[in-house]
């Protein structure tokens, strides 16, 4: 049974769906995808601008969601399924106790927990109890600042049950993403061994497909020579979703 104390909450939902996950080092796990509604943070290539809306008409009831998601649920497996909490920014200041007040819940109920970071804050005590956390770096392409002190946090906060992920337009983003994480390497005294103490956190490169752009088989190309040429520091993971649905399809 849940806590009858959480009902009143109500979370700022855009969508709750069952796909599998397209992106990043944990490519092809089912998931269920717990889609919160609201976004500051304002990427220029951002492929879910209709989750940036702050409204009262996507609040759900917690005990609506907590339905929606055990009604997705494979049959018998509940513990050992997957939950991703992605947004829009689940971890905006106003939507922060309705992430707790879920996680509270789906954690009593046996879910493995992600929680997708748009890497502007952290937030300990949700990132202790989730089993899994997706850290964006923001490139220059996406016209948001990185924090390279958070960035810096995160690393050594949270290694063993995280990813970072970089979205690469061109040979800019990439160069960026280089010199940050060098710089970083450095700053942290991890060693000379590059490749090695990043396993720790592995640091994704997701080839830039935006809505409505047709596939740039030459992009993903040319980034997958860039980082060779540097040592194959990163993992350069596409987007599956938007290979197999096209880029305009949404809830998979």
């Amino acid at each position: 049974m849940f806590s009858a104390t959480v009902w009143p909450m109500k979370c700022s939902i855009n969508s709750i769906f069952k796909s599998t996950e397209g992106e990043g080092i944990r490519i092809g796990i089912p998931q269920i995808f717990v889609r919160f509604q609201g976004c500051h943070v304002g990427c220029l290539n951002c492929d879910t601008k209709e989750t940036w809306e702050f409204s009262e008409q996507y609040l759900w009831p917690l005990e609506k969601v907590i339905e929606k998601i055990h009604s997705l649920s494979i049959k018998g497996i509940k513990g050992k399924q997957w939950v991703s909490i992605t947004g829009g920014d689940p971890l905006h200041p106003s939507l922060e106790p309705q992430v707790r007040a879920l996680i509270v819940e789906l954690k009593k109920e046996g879910y493995a927990l992600n929680i997708e970071a748009s890497g502007t804050r952290l937030v300990p005590d949700i990132f202790e109890q989730v089993d899994f956390i997706s850290f964006d770096c923001k490139t220059p392409s996406t016209g948001v600042k990185t924090q390279e002190k958070l960035l810096q946090q995160f690393i050594l906060n949270y290694p063993f049950k995280s990813q970072i992920k970089s979205v690469i337009a061109d040979e800019r983003d990439f160069d960026f993403v280089h010199s940050l994480y060098t710089r970083l390497i450095q700053e942290l005294n991890l060693g000379e061994n590059l490749l090695s103490q990043i396993s720790q956190t592995p640091w994704c490169l997701t080839p830039c497909y935006n809505t409505g752009e047709k596939f740039s088989a030459e992009k993903f190309i040319k980034i997958l020579k860039l980082n060779e040429s540097y040592g194959n520091i990163f993992r350069v993971i596409g987007q599956q979703h938007k290979w197999i649905y096209g880029p305009d399809k949404s809830e998979v």
